[in-house]
């Protein structure tokens, strides 16, 4: 599986964008996603993770009731809406698949080392 995160970008504070994570393969609806992010000087961070039916998704509290994933997995893509960013959410986000479509328990998926393919990540920055 390939990963190609999109959609960052430069945003006022309270702003919104759509991060987007493009997949190849045909196995793409079996893997669970997450999405972590990295800001600078500091290490890399769980933000959100979706089941690989879609079915169940989780957050980091510190995102939570601001950030939103989806998928779709006719297209084979994740999304990643955030909205009411903040300056603490400047960071490189990115978009990883685990191996299989969800994990018990479920908090499994906020462990970066659970994830086997990742993409490049995508810059998100929030100017206040």
């Amino acid at each position: 599986v390939q990963l190609q995160a999109s959609g960052g970008g430069l945003v006022q504070a309270g702003g919104s964008l759509r991060l987007s994570c493009a997949a190849s393969g045909r196995t793409f609806s079996t893997k669970a996603v997450g999405w972590f992010r990295q800001a600078p000087g500091k290490e890399r961070e769980f933000v959100s993770a979706i089941t690989g039916s879609g079915s169940y998704t989780y957050y980091a509290d510190s995102v939570k009731g601001r950030f939103t994933i989806s998928r779709d997995n006719s297209k084979n893509a994740v999304y990643l809406y955030v909205d009411s960013l903040k300056s603490e959410d400047t960071a490189v986000y990115y978009c990883a698949a685990a191996p299989a479509s969800s994990y018990s328990p479920f908090t499994a998926l906020y462990s970066e080392r659970l994830y086997n393919y990742w993409g490049q990540g995508t810059q998100v920055t929030v100017s206040s």
